[in-house]
């Protein structure tokens, strides 16, 4: 065991890029749980100048980023002195290094640069950035060589598959890894059900509170495929040997199937803090017990198999994951145009598998050399993508 908990210690720097965001508060609490292990020293967030503001008055951080660089004025005139403002794009990437444990908050495509930034700078990495890994594999996966780099994944179902790894000693131990699903709001209608669902009710989710882009990804079963993708890109596990099961007590987060035939899975309360929280403190753990589980009230786990033939995104996704290169980066454009376009009620939910469906289909794999690769492939998926959506409509 470390001693990691018991050891008198300063406290470790931490960084929070998009800290007005779901992650990004919960991240705050879990910090504020144990003011005397974790110190703020970077907050970013691209347009919430108020809660931003209120933020860093609460933390007192080094350095605030506001992305939209239009509000830098604003934001300046509310925070404490003493406290400098950075902007943009840039800006929002260059507040990570300052932290050892860089969180990345940020919500889709525009998390990349986060994360390439963190890796370089050889900063452990808390990631809740699923996009940035998946899109921007190639190069993200050379970031990882740096010396001292390492990701954490913050996400609910690669943390448990984190923690589960750890009950073995070498890779080809592994027989499988599951990542469950609570099948989201519409788990069990049928295609024919879902014509017409609205927006207020895809982002109803059941048993998690999250934004609204990954909230809708849930309802879809988009987010599993992504998280598929993710998987395969964190733990090096090929497609053969990942699952996707339905669960939706949301108790279990995932489990890792041995070649002897053990399984280990991590279970607890649904609470985004708890694999906060871990990413924050590994290789330690909190001593706050978020997501613990009254086991006297926990009276059944349901496991089923998710229905593909209505949430055609999760095959989308695996599919464009085994195709690898680009691929991953126009699905992942393609879904974000397709939400943003639900959400403003320019398409219906039904449309958002079709969008993704006529992108990726026209994904241009060329080779990989730098970050300019992937963002010119997030730029043409994008377009083809908004073609999708005017031709299709509120007819879907």
């Amino acid at each position: 065991m470390t001693g990691g908990q018991g050891r008198s210690q300063r406290p470790v720097a931490v960084s929070i890029v998009g800290s007005t965001g779901s992650i990004g508060t919960q991240a705050i609490d879990v910090i504020c749980s144990e003011p005397e292990r974790f110190r703020v020293v970077a907050l970013g967030a691209w347009r919430s100048v108020d809660l931003l503001a209120a933020q860093a008055r609460r933390l007192r951080p080094e350095v605030v980023a506001i992305g939209d660089a239009s509000l830098a004025s604003e934001l300046a005139a509310v925070l404490p002195p003493g406290i400098d403002v950075v902007t943009g794009v840039e800006g929002l990437a260059a507040i990570g290094p300052p932290g050892e444990v860089v969180v990345n908050a940020v919500v889709g495509f525009a998390g990349l640069p986060v994360t390439l930034s963190a890796l370089a700078a050889g900063r452990r990495l808390a990631l809740a950035n699923k996009e940035s890994l998946i899109a921007g594999a190639p190069v993200v996966q050379q970031a990882r060589l740096t010396a001292g780099a390492e990701i954490v994944p913050v996400d609910s179902e690669h943390c448990a598959l984190h923690q589960c790894l750890r009950a073995g000693r070498t890779p080809d131990e592994v027989a499988r890894l599951v990542l469950t699903a609570s099948g989201g709001p519409f788990r069990g209608r049928t295609g024919a059900e879902l014509q017409g669902v609205t927006a207020e009710e895809a982002l109803a989710h059941p048993t998690w509170r999250m934004g609204p882009k990954i909230s809708v990804d849930s309802s879809t079963l988009m987010n599993k495929g992504l998280e598929v993708i993710e998987a395969h890109e964190l733990f090096g596990v090929d497609y053969d040997r990942l699952a996707v099961i339905i669960h939706p007590q949301s108790v279990v987060h995932s489990m890792v199937e041995f070649t002897d035939g053990a399984t280990v899975a991590q279970l607890s309360s649904p609470d985004m803090r708890l694999p906060i929280g871990y990413a924050l403190a590994y290789p330690d753990r909190l001593r706050h017990p978020f997501g613990a589980i009254d086991w006297t009230t926990l009276s059944r786990l349901d496991f089923e198999r998710p229905d593909r033939d209505v949430f055609v995104c999760l095959d989308l996704a695996e599919q464009a994951g085994r195709a690898g290169g680009l691929a991953p980066a126009w699905l992942s454009a393609a879904n974000e145009v397709a939400v943003a376009a639900f959400l403003d009620g320019r398409v219906g939910w039904g449309a958002i598998a079709a969008v993704v469906a006529d992108t990726i289909d026209a994904c241009e794999q060329t080779p990989v050399t730098g970050v300019g690769d992937v963002i010119e492939a997030d730029r043409r998926a994008r377009e083809r993508a908004e073609r999708a959506v005017r031709r299709r409509g509120l007819a879907a």
